[in-house]
């Protein structure tokens, strides 16, 4: 098959494609126009994020077999258009998973034990201890939301923690283990320490996490969120931190995560958010680890492979 990656990929991945005999254009810098006028001569397609994938766009793509994603979130893609047309989608969650459940745990390692505010202080000359008296995970009770492939891999990086790991998934059922309890959401709200969110962005989810909904806790809980920022707002945050509802947040993704195009409430809010002591932010790279950008070509191939087999 012919196949064309439009985004930065490992280099790894055309010599893997190559080597199950196709052939592949690789054109990282390829802009969404010339992708239109040339899309038509491909049967496969290898994606990020930068271009999304819309009906405008893809009817052009006559030929194409397949997408494959790399990364786990499909928020940017017409899965409708792609059911239609019987066009195979492959992503990689399986590749950034175990990325994304460390940076979570470390994420929440240093909210509770003041890591950032600690360091920055110390750099300055100020040794501040009892301002920085953290709290110790043992003993906590860790909400997950989204039970799959992240939410799998973090509850593993939390067993050694000595914590009651409660998991909700609405579309998942029979998936507890004697080390994770499956619960209802209201369970799950109403005896949560830690909540971490695992769920892509869809309709449901977007917005999710209202002011009421987060009020709807037992308990002031601290919030950890590597999975798409529009699931809450920057209002939202600063709403509930202000109440007492969060005690913390740690924030991999945000509602807009392109500074310049914020909307003039969205740049208030996000300057009260970042003036907070008791939040964690990171540039969106939970699952962007030099070990998982290699590692996410490795499973799309494998996935094109077993579909569509080697042509050599």
């Amino acid at each position: 098959m012919r196949i064309l990656i439009i985004d930065q990929m490992h280099p790894s991945i055309v010599e893997l494609l190559e080597k199950d005999g196709h052939e592949v254009v690789n054109a990282p810098k390829i802009i969404r126009e010339e992708i239109k006028d040339q899309i038509h001569q491909f049967d496969g397609l290898v994606i990020r994020s930068k271009t999304p994938m819309d009906r405008d766009l893809l009817q052009h793509a006559s030929k194409l077999k397949f997408i494959a994603r790399a990364g786990a979130g499909l928020d940017q893609i017409d899965l409708d258009y792609l059911s239609e047309k019987n066009i195979q989608l492959f992503h990689a969650a399986e590749g950034n998973r175990d990325a994304v459940a460390e940076h979570a745990l470390g994420g929440l390692l240093a909210l509770l034990n003041h890591m950032i505010h600690g360091d920055a202080q110390v750099r300055k000359g100020i040794w501040d201890r009892e301002g920085n008296r953290g709290y110790e995970l043992k003993g906590k009770t860790v909400g997950i939301m989204g039970y799959g492939n992240m939410g799998k891999a973090f509850a593993k990086r939390l067993r050694g923690f000595g914590v009651e790991i409660l998991a909700y998934d609405k579309y998942k059922l029979d998936f507890g283990t004697d080390k994770v309890q499956e619960v209802i959401w209201e369970k799950l709200k109403a005896e949560a320490d830690v909540l971490s969110i695992h769920v892509p962005l869809t309709e449901e989810t977007r917005g999710f996490f209202t002011l009421d909904e987060l009020r709807s806790f037992a308990k002031p809980f601290w919030l950890i969120n590597t999975a798409r920022g529009e699931v809450i707002t920057f209002k939202t945050l600063n709403e509930a931190l202000d109440e007492g509802i969060l005690r913390g947040a740690v924030l991999d993704v945000l509602e807009n995560e392109k500074f310049q195009k914020f909307t003039p409430e969205q740049k208030a809010e996000f300057e009260k958010l970042a003036s907070r002591e008791n939040v964690v932010f990171s540039p969106h790279v939970a699952g962007w680890t030099f070990e998982s950008y290699e590692k996410i070509n490795q499973v799309l191939v494998k996935k094109i492979r077993k579909t569509f087999g080697k042509v050599s």
